[in-house]
């Protein structure tokens, strides 16, 4: 996903992992129920300048096999850069937050970029 340049919203580091923390909240429970070998990681900006708010790096459920011993987790990111200048406050961004989670959820367990447009989660 990504965002349009603005300035960035004034938010700390521990008040954004808190809002993302409550986000969890708001996600839907099928989508927190399976997970199994998978992290989320809060970095300050994509490594590739882009606007990206989020990404979902590894094996989604529907392609993977059993994990072996000593294998990496997948990771679920969220970059509070591009959050930060998509939203001009913080119920805005805790709501972008929620959005951008349920996104990378829905791709750790298999759903295409574009059904998720269809159900409001683009």
């Amino acid at each position: 996903m990504d965002a349009p340049h603005s300035p960035a919203l004034d938010i700390s580091d521990e008040a954004f992992d808190a809002l993302v923390e409550e986000a969890f909240d708001e996600i839907p429970a099928p989508l927190l129920e399976n997970i199994d070998n998978l992290i989320f990681v809060v970095e300050d900006e994509p490594e590739d300048g882009s606007d990206m708010l989020g990404y979902y790096e590894g094996t989604a459920l529907t392609e993977r096999e059993a994990y072996g011993y000593g294998q990496l987790p997948d990771r679920i990111v969220l970059f509070k850069g591009p959050l930060t200048r998509l939203c001009g406050d913080e119920d805005e961004l805790y709501d972008e937050i929620v959005v951008t989670l349920v996104h990378e959820l829905g791709h750790y367990h298999g759903i295409e970029e574009d059904r998720l447009h269809e159900l409001g989660w683009g």
